[in-house]
Parts: C-alpha cells; sequence; structure tokens
C-alpha cells in the first residue's frame, strides 16, 4: 500500500452543504484502528479560471469539545459585537431541503 492510499480513510458519513459561492463538506472517516474523525473541506470556485480551491482540516474526537466551545464563543462574540446580517441566497431547484445548514452550538 502506498503513502496516498494510507491517507485516504474509508469514509463513514458526508455531509454536503451549499452556502452562496461556497460548499462545505463534513465527511467523518474511519481510521485503521477503526477510529473515527472529522474532515471539513470548504471548496469555493475561483472566479479567473475555474479551478475550484479547496482548504480542509481535520478534527479528531479528542479534540471534538475544545473545538465546539472555541467555535460557540467566537460565533457568540460576533453577534454580540457586529451586526447578523443573514444573506438569503438564490433557491436552486436543484438543491435538496435537507442541504440548508444551520446549527446550535
Amino acid at each position: 500500500m502506498g503513502d496516498f492510499e494510507n491517507r485516504e480513510r474509508e469514509e463513514v458519513f458526508s455531509k454536503k452543504v451549499r452556502a452562496g459561492k461556497r460548499t462545505y463538506f463534513f465527511d467523518v472517516k474511519a481510521t485503521r484502528s477503526n477510529d473515527y474523525y472529522i474532515t471539513i473541506t470548504e471548496s469555493k470556485k475561483r472566479l479567473e479560471d475555474g479551478a475550484f480551491i479547496k482548504h480542509k482540516i481535520f478534527l479528531y474526537k479528542e479534540d471534538f469539545e475544545k473545538f465546539a466551545e472555541g467555535l460557540k464563543d467566537t460565533v457568540e462574540y460576533i453577534k454580540a459585537n457586529q451586526e447578523v446580517n443573514e444573506k438569503r441566497y438564490e433557491f436552486n431547484e436543484t438543491a435538496k431541503a435537507d442541504e440548508d445548514f444551520s446549527f446550535e452550538i
């Protein structure tokens, strides 16, 4: 097995979220020892050449609590210190209703 194959782990669950010009992918993957972890990928189409730019982070289960706490604190700070105008995206007939994204921390 090559290095590339070692990096590509079994995908257990995937959630695609379209948000305006960006798409987010939340993927649960399993290590060889069957421990789950999350990859969060942001994908955005570059206007000048149409190429997709992707940014990815890996989130391991031992970090879930601290990550969620940090995200919650950050969102609360923005809501308390700046008016949040929710952007409404145009309806896309090909998008499924369950692809809308909202969360509470």
